[in-house]
């Protein structure tokens, strides 16, 4: 008798983008992958969410600036409809409102579309195993920001009146606002990786965060780290 090993799911794609050319162009990149599948895409924000909540993707692929809806507008009901589909924007603003928009709307990751083709493909794997991407010239930005929340105090007291994180979420917390990604975090603090992903997900939840990016803002206006 021979065995035969299940086939590994694919992470399935939805493309938000107002320019059909540049889905089409997309589409014909990831098709190349054979861990990726495009299964469905919209022409604005509007649309995506319809899209969405129908085909519930592991990950949207979503352009900013669009007519009718703009893509940070469309992230809120995106998370609504479906809370574990992870939202990567893919775009050519470089404008910081956008960016920081985009952020506090719960988007797991920014980048800019001139991020070699080989490299979408790398971002939404990263996204899907827990990651936040900034592409570099916009990282710059989002640091200089944090800089200026780490020089002000704390903005919300209402927050630090909220729901306690326990000691090692704290340290979880301040590991993510030093970059680190979930295997070098375990690494640190001498736990497993799974125990990692249950304290992010904890802090997430206490917090009523959408993403990693969003705990580290509130990491560093309350605090917990210094900036230079």
């Amino acid at each position: 008798m021979t065995s035969t090993s299940e086939p590994t799911a694919s992470i399935r794609v939805v493309v938000v983008d107002d320019h059909s050319l540049y889905r089409r162009g997309l589409q014909m990149v990831l098709s190349t992958e054979d861990d990726i599948e495009v299964v469905g895409e919209a022409e604005d924000g509007a649309a995506a969410v319809a899209v969405v909540e129908e085909l519930l993707p592991d990950v949207v692929l979503m352009d900013v600036r669009m007519p009718r809806r703009s893509g940070v507008d469309a992230c809120g009901d995106v998370r609504a409809v479906a809370p574990s589909t992870k939202i990567l924007m893919l775009t050519s603003s470089e404008d910081e409102d956008d960016l920081f928009g985009a952020i506090r709307a719960g988007a797991n990751g920014y980048l800019l579309k001139d991020v070699p083709a080989e490299d979408v493909a790398e971002s939404i794997r990263a996204v899907v195993g827990g990651q936040s991407l900034i592409s570099p010239r916009m990282a710059g930005l989002l640091l200089g920001e944090f800089a200026a929340i780490s020089r002000r105090g704390p903005e919300r007291a209402a927050v630090a009146e909220g729901p306690r994180l326990s000691p090692r979420e704290m340290e979880v917390l301040r590991q993510l606002a030093r970059g680190l990604g979930n295997r070098d975090i375990a690494g640190v603090l001498g736990i497993s990786e799974n125990t990692v992903k249950n304290h992010v997900r904890n802090i997430l939840e206490k917090l009523q965060l959408h993403s990693r990016m969003e705990a580290v803002m509130y990491a560093v206006r309350e605090k917990l780290v210094e900036l230079s």
